[in-house]
């Protein structure tokens, strides 16, 4: 209903302004200030006073007076306040949307686009655990992923694997040198890729401390493995494919915990084994950009802003991960109509290069975006695991399920719903609102600003939290099931929703009305700027507005049978609203708290 509003109010304004002989290029359209009454508003009289050639007031007082509003469904009126234009819905607005949101389980999903999308996330080597700077990853790429499914696209979530690079061949050595008695410490928790991240960390510390000559030996055998992928070797794809399906293996139990899954895990060596990464390299070469230096192919791209070369293959003619990465990338170009990739601030340069090269080899790259984030940080500083000093996601889940259960044992007198929570209940809830706290914790910030998690502000009840929001679908789901058991009809999933929206006289029904009828809107947007974060706002927002409605408005002991069912239609349908927003940022709706 909102954006048909708001499509509405884009037509009769566009009309409006032609008639007065104005631009009609940039309408200014928007959510009105909390302090206004108005559905919508636009903010056009600001540009146009220029223009015009008088005070923004005035030239909104004239654009609202050429505005018409016959022949339209939900925009009724038109007026202004100071130089803004304001529109309003009708009774009919209202009342379509409860219709519509009631009953439907899915709603807040827009309809199929006919277009497919491969969101690329996490990717992170496969070296050891997943540790907590990079937790942003996984969670906002799944949520990234999540928001496009629910705005129509067909997405398939892909793990690009690196198994070709140094890394993998220094993993790879040292897994095969060394023995369980050259390794120092028991592997922190027993599961695959804790075992094997022993070996690599000694592999590291071998090569900065060892003998020159024994590490000139180890550096020949790493180099022999670089070399056997680059030939195509089947015995070295296969020695490393060892290494890398084990340590992949145990990343993807402690990615299911948030969850985090997959459609497929795209190998890098699969672009080194069809030939796709020598014929990128070759016709790069062919490029005006392409130049032989400092014993290494390089493309320089001053052309695009950048200053520093990105070197595609080196004097032994070995590719290097952005040449793969290419060749990753028109293979998307050719099975997907967009490609979404969730990158580390650390890849801004990698991906402006990978970009320009794309460019250069001929692909449009309009069907290309990119999501940056900053790492995430706990109070005591930032994390690493190549030493073995960083903390892993792992641990945070941990400690997150374990504190939410104190919180929620803590809460257990203060609780008005009686459904007699046992043991099992309460460490389901714990997971819910541990897991989720983080989860939201992370993807309700801008992907752009640095996070420092912070426990108490995470697992907070009253403030903005997971634990806020959630508790607004259990509350809702409360409300639900105790009028079911009182035989009083509740909306079912896909059924008609028969009330009378007219008796919903307070303000504060009408105004969490107007916020269910903003999801879909909300959703639409967030996905055209691959922003889940504002997805998050909207929750926060939407909780205060039901809050308001639960404190003021009974519903059970409504003053009328009508009343009452009304208002049971109204937390159905906030009940959908909020699961879905949930879903949307990949965290989970407590039926109970």
């Amino acid at each position: 209903m909102f954006r048909q509003f708001r499509s509405e109010v884009s037509s009769a304004l566009a009309d409006a302004l032609a008639s007065l002989d104005l631009p009609t290029d940039d309408l200014g359209i928007e959510r009105p200030p909390d302090d206004m009454d108005a559905t919508l508003a636009s903010s056009v009289a600001f540009r146009l006073a220029g223009v015009v050639g008088d005070a923004p007031p005035n030239v909104a007082s004239d654009v609202a007076d050429a505005v018409e509003v016959e022949g339209y469904d939900y925009l009724v009126a038109v007026d202004t306040a100071g130089p803004y234009v304001n529109f309003h819905a009708g009774e009919r607005y209202l009342a379509d949307t409860l219709t519509a949101a009631a009953a439907d389980e899915a709603y807040g999903s827009l309809p199929d686009r006919d277009t497919s999308v491969v969101v690329e996330h996490t990717s992170a080597n496969p070296t050891g655990p997943v540790h907590v700077g990079r937790a942003r990853n996984p969670i906002v790429g799944d949520a990234v992923a999540n928001l496009l499914s629910y705005a129509g696209y067909d997405v398939d979530r892909h793990y690009y694997v690196n198994d070709a690079g140094r890394q993998m061949a220094v993993f790879t050595w040292a897994y095969e040198r060394f023995d369980e008695s050259d390794l120092e410490a028991d592997p922190a928790r027993d599961r695959i890729e804790y075992d094997l991240v022993r070996y690599y960390r000694k592999g590291n510390e071998f090569l900065e401390s060892a003998d020159s000559d024994e590490v000139e030996a180890a550096e020949a055998e790493i180099s022999s493995i670089l070399q056997g992928l680059e030939a195509g070797d089947e015995a070295t794809y296969e020695r490393v494919g060892e290494v890398v399906d084990a340590v992949l293996g145990g990343m993807k139990e402690c990615l299911a915990r948030l969850p985090a899954e997959f459609d497929e895990f795209v190998k890098e060596t699969r672009f080194m084994r069809d030939g796709s990464t020598d014929d990128v390299a070759e016709r790069l070469k062919e490029t005006p950009q392409a130049v032989y230096e400092e014993d290494a192919w390089q493309l320089e791209l001053d052309d695009w802003g950048i200053d520093k070369n990105l070197v595609f293959l080196r004097s032994d003619d070995t590719s290097l991960y952005t040449t793969r990465d290419l060749a990753h990338h028109e293979w998307k170009f050719a099975n997907y109509d967009r490609a979404v990739t969730v990158l580390g601030e650390d890849h801004k340069l990698q991906a402006d290069q990978l970009d320009a090269a794309l460019e250069l080899l001929g692909n449009d790259t309009d069907s290309l975006g990119h999501v940056i984030y900053s790492y995430v940080n706990l109070p005591d500083g930032k994390m690493s695991t190549r030493r073995g000093t960083g903390v892993m996601l792992d641990d945070l889940l941990d400690e997150a399920i374990a504190r939410a259960r104190e919180a929620v044992e803590s809460r257990m007198d203060d609780r008005i719903r009686d459904d007699d929570l046992d043991e099992a209940d309460i460490e389901r809830i714990a997971h819910q609102v541990g897991i989720g706290a983080v989860r939201y914790d992370i993807v309700s910030k801008q992907p752009a600003k640095a996070i420092t998690f912070e426990w108490e502000e995470a697992l907070d009840f009253e403030a903005q939290s997971a634990p806020y929001v959630q508790y607004v679908h259990a509350r809702c789901c409360g409300i639900l099931d105790e009028a079911t058991t009182a035989d009083v009809t509740v909306p079912e999933p896909g059924a008609t929703v028969d009330v009378d929206p007219s008796v919903l006289e307070t303000a504060e029904a009408r105004d969490l009305l107007r916020e269910v009828a903003r999801f879909p809107a909300v959703i639409e947007a967030a996905a055209e700027d691959l922003e889940p974060h504002t997805v998050a706002t909207f929750t926060r927002e939407f909780a205060e507005a039901y809050n308001a409605f639960y404190r003021e408005c009974p519903v059970l002991t409504a003053e009328s049978d009508a009343l009452r069912d009304a208002r049971l239609a109204v937390v159905a349908a906030a009940r959908y609203t909020m699961a879905n927003a949930l879903d949307v940022l990949g965290v989970e709706a407590p039926e109970s708290m």
